[in-house]
């Protein structure tokens, strides 16, 4: 069985928490896109971790994980996130943890021309996480980035180094007035924290077709959602890699393998972080209530996630481009308090409804098209079963997938592992 699972919308919605409660049945988990720019909240027996970079299934100790080749590595970043699981319990070892060798090296320079730029841009940035994700992914297909496998050949790679930091110079000092950084620096930060990663490096792509092979069965971990891709995503308010479950082979290194399903997550109303047109959103005291209930912060950031009821356009969109076969729909407990329950079933776009996500633009001026459905107006937290559901719930399951046109299979009713409900 090969299974990726995906974000439907802006991101946020839960993927690490479900990924963490699958991977029982699955040997492999692999993460395939992005870096240390999102993050994956999960709350176990061992207590609560975030996770930005390390796998979901790193939390179980009979899975072993791997970094694809589609992921961008801030080295820093991964020995301290290694440090804080391993501090809580955790074990990680080169039998656990493979890193691919073709994964790009998220670079301190990287980070510091994402900050100065948005910093340049003022109220017309991005919203980035100032994280270097854009700027290390633009070197990659630049041809510009150091890999994972680099650090198995220092030599080498500081030769290369001279040329490139020549080159970053030109925009670091000569373009925003910072100062220059040196080949030496970077050279100490490379073996500061690299050197802990040398043994994890390795060919994952052998390691991922011989485990296919053999039989065993592989979970694709993505990270943010559909909203939030290069190609398909709120461009230029996107990530900067393929979010779509389409890619999760190429990005770990398995390109000629064919997934066997695709699961689709998403919040049983809407969130999203960072800048960008968000037509559902909510605004003052209604909003407040929701994001407080969700506990509406970036995992990754902080950051207070904007809020807003469930968007039918925009998840039937991010249903068609996953390819998902089935829906998880995660934090239903949390809208439990409402009496009536808004969903957007529509954009206004200049006087006509549309239903289908539109381009560009016309996402600057759509307005919101709101019905409202009955709520249950009880606590669920302890539900397991459908039948322990209350019908107005059940009800609202059944609409949200019949506007979505996907089965949902999977409902979290809290945070914890066991708090589930799987669908008949």
């Amino acid at each position: 069985m090969i299974t990726a699972i995906v974000g439907i919308n802006w991101g946020d919605e839960g993927k690490g928490r479900m990924v963490d409660l699958l991977s029982e049945d699955y040997d492999v988990v692999v993460r395939y896109q992005g870096g240390n720019n999102a993050g994956h909240t999960v709350i176990n027996d061992l207590g609560k971790f975030v996770l930005n970079l390390l796998p979901s299934g790193i939390l179980r100790p009979e899975v072993t994980n791997v970094m694809g080749n589609g992921m961008v590595i801030d080295l820093e970043h991964l020995c301290k996130e290694m440090d804080r699981l391993i501090q809580g319990g955790v074990a990680i070892t080169p039998e656990n943890l493979k890193i691919s060798d073709r994964a790009v090296i998220c670079m301190p320079y990287h980070v510091q021309l994402d900050v100065l730029e948005e910093d340049r841009l003022g109220d017309a940035k991005f919203g980035s996480t100032r994280r270097g994700i854009a700027p290390v992914y633009g070197d990659k297909y630049l041809k510009k980035a150091i890999r994972m496998g680099d650090l198995l050949y220092p030599e080498t790679t500081k030769k290369r180094l001279e040329g490139i930091i020549d080159w970053k110079n030109l925009m670091i000092n000569g373009g925003y007035g910072a100062e220059k950084i040196t080949v030496d620096s970077v050279m100490q930060w490379l073996e500061t924290y690299g050197s802990r990663l040398k043994d994890f490096v390795c060919d994952t792509s052998v390691f991922l077709s011989e485990a296919i092979q053999s039989g065993k069965n592989v979970m694709f971990e993505a990270q943010l959602g559909a909203l939030r891709d290069i190609d398909f995503g709120i461009y230029p308010y996107t990530s900067s890699s393929s979010t779509i479950a389409a890619y999760a082979p190429i990005g770990s290194g398995i390109p000629g393998q064919k997934l066997t399903n695709t699961i689709g997550i998403m919040k049983a109303y809407s969130t999203c972080v960072g800048e960008g047109p968000f037509t559902a959103e909510m605004f003052g005291d209604e909003a407040e209530r929701l994001r407080e209930s969700g506990g509406e912060y970036g995992a990754a950031t902080g950051r207070p996630r904007r809020v807003g009821p469930f968007d039918v356009v925009a998840s039937k969109y991010g249903v068609r481009v996953q390819g998902a076969d089935e829906i998880a729909l995660t934090k239903l407990d949390v809208i439990s308090y409402m009496e009536e329950i808004p969903v957007c079933v529509g954009y206004e776009i200049n006087g006509e409804i549309i239903h289908d996500f539109p381009f560009g633009d016309q996402l600057n001026i759509a307005k919101p098209v709101v019905e409202y459905v009955k709520g249950w107006n009880c606590d669920i937290s302890k539900c397991r079963t459908e039948s322990d559901l209350p019908k107005a719930a059940i009800d609202y399951i059944k609409y949200i997938e019949k506007t979505v046109n996907c089965k949902i299979k999977y409902v979290s009713v809290g945070a914890e592992r066991e708090a589930y409900v799987v669908m008949q």
